[in-house]
């Protein structure tokens, strides 16, 4: 029996109930108010790949693709969810979350057909259009099994996650930003002598450049030689450790893990828990000491990574660090170009002006994920309305795209360490316990301008000022933020180093 705000185990099967447009756009807008509420990285993690599947007598059906993605969201995010559900569908009282089987992809709710379309529409055929080559990270759709079953991997219940067909090294679109990362990538993918090389490979990038494409090719690359490979969410590594514990079978998980040729950790940010910590520290270790190959990835390098032990984040930082930049203009335009002729292939009509293609090019900027979007609104409009795509329409259909671009992205450390000259303290000051006048309204201006110009948490803010409280740093930037509209000196203060940040 459900309660207000309850949570299942397990989604019931064969129940009817097909949620309309209107349900389908809510969802949308529950998701983008959670990511615009928690920030890119918590969303990211926690919340990128929760689906709806329908609505039910009130109760949404929601799947996750693990048990660990499932006991955290119930744990710690299932209010928030309901409530923001509930604003945007005053009928939904309930939350069913279940986990998605562990061979298939997640199904999320198709959108909702226009009034007296039928199953044979063109938005019915646009939905079993062919996967397009891809440069960003993975959505989770096209996966291919664990290959723990037929490569000989580590096996048991240390599966790894599944790799994506679609993220090869022959889709990955090279560039400026990018050529570094992808040739080490490579290298170490077909390296089969003794050892390992630029060990541990380390890539740092935001979200949607590439490091998660990457990080799959090195895995299907080096398992079609023979070697055994694991690769691992951040989610999977906790959730595999934690699942050890309980069953006390840690020593068997700790065996089969540094058993294997080659460790893939994506998100590695988002590892979390002292235990889990040092163990991701002894694994790290071990495996590289034996020679080894780990490969890692996050969305800031390892120096950056304060909630990991200092001689952590010294062994991550001694291989090969490389950064992958942003996307200049000619390298969108060659990721424009292979999405569109890959949706050629199975929509032959389907034309975009050379004309239309610069110009999507040039106003998408934050990453590939939007332009693969771009693609497939210009696509629907093509195909549901039979017209060519002009430039009008191509501008229409990407509106909220260029409006969102990301802006540039700023680090805390930079901001510390901009604050910490500008008002003549150390950075180490505005880390430290002090509490003296001179420190602490740098550390508090930090703070706030931590939070209105990154994506961070306050959490994660309280972690990069020397382990504070989330609540130390809202108290910070309510003080600061009232302060702004009090005294116009300090208001120009913190406008000018808004604007040397940014610029």
């Amino acid at each position: 029996m459900h309660v207000d705000g309850s949570v299942s185990g397990h989604a019931e099967t064969g129940m009817s109930g097909v949620s309309g447009p209107d349900t389908v756009a809510a969802w949308a807008r529950v998701k983008r108010r959670l990511r615009a509420e928690l920030g890119e990285d918590v969303f990211a993690s926690w919340f990128a790949r929760l689906e709806l599947v329908d609505v039910v007598d009130g109760t949404a059906r929601l799947t996750v693709p693990t048990r660990f993605l499932k006991s955290w969201i119930e744990s710690h995010y299932l209010d928030r969810v309901l409530n923001t559900f509930r604003s945007e569908v005053e009928s939904v009282s309930r939350l069913d979350v279940s986990v998605r089987g562990p061979s298939a992809a997640a199904r999320p709710m198709p959108s909702a057909p226009k009034t007296g379309s039928s199953p044979t529409s063109p938005l019915a055929r646009l939905q079993a259009a062919a996967p397009m080559p891809s440069h960003g990270e993975s959505s989770g759709a096209h996966e291919s099994e664990p290959a723990a079953a037929t490569r000989g991997d580590a096996g048991g219940d240390l599966n790894g996650a599944p790799l994506d067909n679609r993220l090869t090294f022959a889709s990955f679109v090279v560039g400026r930003s990018n050529a570094l990362a992808h040739a080490a990538a490579e290298r170490v993918a077909r390296h089969d002598g003794q050892g390992a090389l630029y060990n541990p490979l380390y890539f740092h990038a935001g979200v949607g450049l590439g490091k998660t494409h990457l990080l799959h090719g090195i895995g299907h690359t080096a398992r079609e030689a023979g070697r055994r490979v694991i690769y691992l969410t951040a989610d999977r590594f906790m959730y595999g450790f934690v699942n050890a514990l309980k069953t006390q079978n840690a020593l068997a998980f700790k065996e089969r893990l540094r058993a294997i040729d080659l460790l893939i950790l994506d998100d590695v940010q988002f590892i979390q828990g002292k235990s889990i910590q040092a163990e991701f520290g002894h694994t790290i270790n071990a495996l590289i000491d034996a020679g080894r190959q780990v490969v890692v990835a996050s969305d800031r390098p390892p120096t950056e990574l304060e909630s990991l032990e200092e001689r952590v984040r010294s062994r991550l930082a001694g291989g090969l660090v490389v950064e992958i930049g942003s996307l200049d203009e000619q390298l969108r335009a060659s990721i424009l170009s292979a999405r569109l002729a890959a949706v050629q292939v199975s929509h032959p009509n389907f034309e975009v002006s050379p004309t239309v293609a610069t110009y999507v090019a040039r106003a998408i900027t934050a990453n590939g994920r939007d332009l693969e979007g771009a693609v497939n609104r210009l696509l629907a409009h093509a195909t549901l309305t039979g017209t060519a795509v002009t430039m009008e329409t191509a501008e229409t259909a990407i509106r909220d795209l260029v409006k969102n671009r990301e802006p540039k992205r700023i680090k805390i450390e930079d901001i510390q360490k901009l604050v910490a000259s500008r008002y003549n303290v150390s950075r180490s000051d505005i880390l430290s316990e002090r509490r003296t006048a001179a420190v602490v309204k740098p550390r508090q201006i930090a703070m706030y301008l931590s939070k209105v110009l990154t994506l961070r948490s306050l959490p994660e803010i309280g972690r990069r000022f020397g382990g504070r409280d989330h609540t130390t740093v809202l108290h910070a930037v309510r003080k600061i933020d009232k302060l702004i509209g009090e005294d116009n000196v300090l208001n120009d203060e913190v406008e000018l180093l808004k604007r040397m940040l940014q610029d």
